[in-house]
C-alpha cells in the first residue's frame, strides 16, 4: 500500500499558506517560524542592520563527559551496592538508579 503524505506551511503570525520556515537563533535558543514571503521578507529586513554588524559565530561543541563522568557513575555504584541494589560493574546504570542517587544527594 502506498501513502503520500503533504505537508502544508501555514504562517504563524497571520494564519494562510506559508513560503517558508525561517530558522533563527537568540540568546543560545534556537527557532522556527513559517512564514508567507511578505512576512519573511519584514523579517529579514528588521534583522538586516544587527546581522550586518554580527560576527557568525561556531557551533558549540557538545561536551563530552570525561573523568567525571566516570567519576559520578563510580559514586553511583558505590552508593547503590551500599543500599543494596543490584548494579553491574560495567555499561549503564539504570535511570531508577540514578534518579534514586540524585534525589538521596540532594539533586546534584
Amino acid at each position: 500500500m502506498a501513502q503520500k503524505v503533504t505537508v502544508v506551511l501555514e504562517d504563524d503570525l497571520t494564519g494562510g499558506p506559508a513560503k517558508q520556515t525561517v530558522r533563527f537563533a537568540f540568546d543560545g535558543t534556537g527557532y522556527e517560524i513559517d512564514l508567507n514571503a511578505k512576512n519573511a521578507a519584514a523579517f529579514s529586513k528588521q534583522l538586516a542592520p544587527y546581522i550586518e554588524h554580527a560576527r557568525k559565530a561556531e557551533r558549540a561543541q557538545p561536551r563530552r563527559p570525561g573523568r567525571t563522568g566516570r567519576q559520578r557513575s563510580g559514586d553511583i555504584r558505590a552508593w547503590a551496592k551500599e543500599h543494596g541494589l543490584a548494579v553491574s560493574e560495567r555499561g549503564r546504570i539504570p535511570a531508577s538508579v540514578a534518579e534514586q542517587y540524585h534525589a538521596a544527594a540532594g539533586g546534584r
